[in-house]
């Protein structure tokens, strides 16, 4: 990708890897850079201290952002225990995880609107997100709950804990962020995405001694590789995904250092750290119950912690004995934000560092045969000849999903029972399918209950009768027992998961139907070479209906369900 005159956006560019890549960004001439941080005054003095450091650029070439991308706009500068303690904003928060994905909650989000008001062309992802999710802590919010149960807690505030517990569920929130980042980013024509991963545990295995607690490691230090695991595969498949954003991502296994290293005061979550005076006169005596909280807090000695440090920005600050433990040989090690951004800006002009991630599941998942795309022809026959042998048709068993596969293959299904050739089919009227299916539907007891068995409904060519069995796939339940009907829901839920006898559902199979067809004549009038496989001879001259084949040439051209790589 030529980075000039594109607009990039920086997520988390107050950061080591942020800071880095923004200043090797500038001598490639984008035409403006978006810098992100949780915090205002992080972006607000990056910003600052680049427009010092590059006078000749124009004013606006650096633009400060601030907030947390992974809840919505109205949320994003407000503390997350703000948020959970408020039970308005914890019911809006529950619905923007666990819901199904809307316009309202996407165009909400923080990240959509970040994405969409710059139009970023490329974005580069340096905020470590498995760590903010991850760190969470549903251990703790569970040892809470467990505390209140024993303690039996009144049930409006047992309800309220386990709602605190959903909202930092991990895996929901990662999978909302990431559709989310890819909708607004198809929206903005974003054309590459860089993530900078983690491993979660620098680079150590299970016997990291740099951990959170007791346990080594730790349950939350597990989870944020989890969650770091999580969100590679998901990034994965959003790479295989037509009319996105080139995907990469890299994942460095050391820690890394360094930002600056000083003398001074030492802050903890952005507090000092106030030195407090305890003599032995204070001792805690060791029987009886050992208590977590003190009847009243040691007094304070006015001063602060003061001393050398090394600044690992997000990661904190190390002392020397700290720092040096942890980058020994053997131990994390350390990899400088330099070297990171290095790879990253190469990676963008289209180098290969060999370190991408996705590219390397690329190459080292195992993709379909040869093998078994010569076989698939022989188990197709057999299924054929065992469907003559028994005098039967296998259309669905709504075994593999969605509902709607199996409605359009039931749809297609009775459509080649009425004529089996895609010539005359197109040739006849939509009102003529409708009179036919329906009488198929009403005559053929063995195929109706075979569409009503597996769940799908049928709904009726009047649109207001439906047949539907004990069970029904569509629509999908959500709590509520009753659903007040309108329009809108019966052609969402016809679409779905209905076979359709309705006859704008004919005129769209008709069309479809001529799409195949004018493609694949197109196709034959080019040659016979290897360019196409969906020709003339692969539709049986359009004299014989393959209900599988046809539906996914459907998936494939309206669903954008095609397969990118092999």
């Amino acid at each position: 990708m030529d980075i000039r005159n594109k607009t990039v956006l920086v997520l988390g560019g107050w950061g080591l890897v942020g800071n880095a890549v923004t200043r090797k960004l500038i001598s490639k001439k984008p035409k403006r850079i978006i810098i992100t941080s949780l915090h205002e005054n992080e972006a607000k003095d990056q910003v600052n201290q680049l427009r010092k450091e590059f006078p000749k650029l124009p004013k606006n070439y650096f633009i400060p952002w601030w907030g947390n991308i992974l809840v919505r706009d109205s949320f994003k500068d407000m503390d997350r225990n703000d948020i959970l303690n408020d039970a308005e904003n914890r019911q809006i928060l529950l619905k923007d995880t666990f819901e199904e994905l809307n316009s309202e909650i996407l165009k909400n989000s923080a990240l959509y609107k970040l994405i969409n008001k710059y139009k970023a062309d490329l974005i580069i992802d340096c905020i470590n997100t498995a760590t903010g999710i991850a760190y969470q802590d549903v251990y703790t919010t569970y040892r809470s709950i467990k505390h209140k149960i024993l303690n039996k807690i009144s049930l409006p505030d047992m309800i309220v804990e386990t709602e605190k517990l959903l909202c930092s569920e991990y895996i929901p929130q990662l999978i909302r962020h990431i559709q989310i980042l890819y909708n607004a980013m198809h929206d903005a024509n974003t054309q590459l995405y860089f993530k900078i991963g983690t491993s979660g545990t620098g680079g150590m295995g299970l016997n990291i001694p740099y951990t959170h607690s007791e346990e080594k490691p730790s349950r939350v230090l597990l989870s944020k590789s989890a969650v770091a695991g999580a969100h590679t595969l998901l990034l994965f498949l959003m790479a295989r995904t037509p009319d996105t954003a080139i995907t990469k991502e890299i994942k460095p296994t050391a820690a890394i250092a360094w930002k600056r290293i000083e003398y001074d005061t030492i802050k903890k979550k952005g507090k000092d750290i106030e030195l407090v005076n305890v003599g032995f006169d204070e001792v805690v005596h060791l029987d009886g119950e050992f208590s977590y909280s003190l009847e009243k807090p040691f007094p304070k000695t006015g001063s602060t912690l003061k001393s050398v440090f090394i600044d690992t920005g997000e990661n904190g600050i190390f002392s020397r004995g700290e720092f040096e433990a942890i980058t020994a040989q053997k131990q994390m090690e350390f990899v400088t934000p330099e070297e990171i951004a290095d790879n990253i800006i190469f990676e963008i002009k289209g180098g290969n560092t060999g370190h991408d991630i996705i590219n390397a599941l690329d190459n080292a998942t195992l993709n379909p045969s040869y093998r078994a795309g010569y076989m698939q022809h022989f188990a197709v026959e057999k299924l054929a000849e065992l469907e003559k042998k028994h005098n039967t048709s296998s259309v669905a068993f709504e075994m593999l999903g969605p509902p709607r596969l199996s409605k359009l293959l039931f749809e297609l299904h009775l459509l080649r029972t009425v004529d089996n050739s895609m010539l005359r089919l197109v040739k006849m009227k939509p009102s003529v399918l409708v009179q036919k299916c329906e009488e198929l539907i009403r005559n053929n007891a063995q195929l109706r209950a075979e569409i009503l068995s597996i769940g799908i409904g049928i709904l009726l060519p009047d649109g207001k009768q439906l047949l539907r069995g004990n069970d029904l796939k569509i629509p999908v339940k959500t709590g509520d027992d009753k659903i007040n009907l309108s329009p809108t829901l019966i052609n969402n839920w016809a679409k779905d998961g209905w076979v359709d006898l309705r006859e704008p559902n004919m005129k769209a199979w008709l069309k479809r139907l001529k799409a195949l067809i004018k493609e694949s004549d197109e196709y034959s009038h080019r040659g016979t070479s290897s360019l196409h496989v969906r020709t003339r001879s692969y539709w049986n001259n359009y004299e014989a209906i393959d209900v599988g084949r046809v539906v996914s040439w459907i998936f494939i051209h309206e669903e954008k369900g095609n397969r990118m790589k092999d």
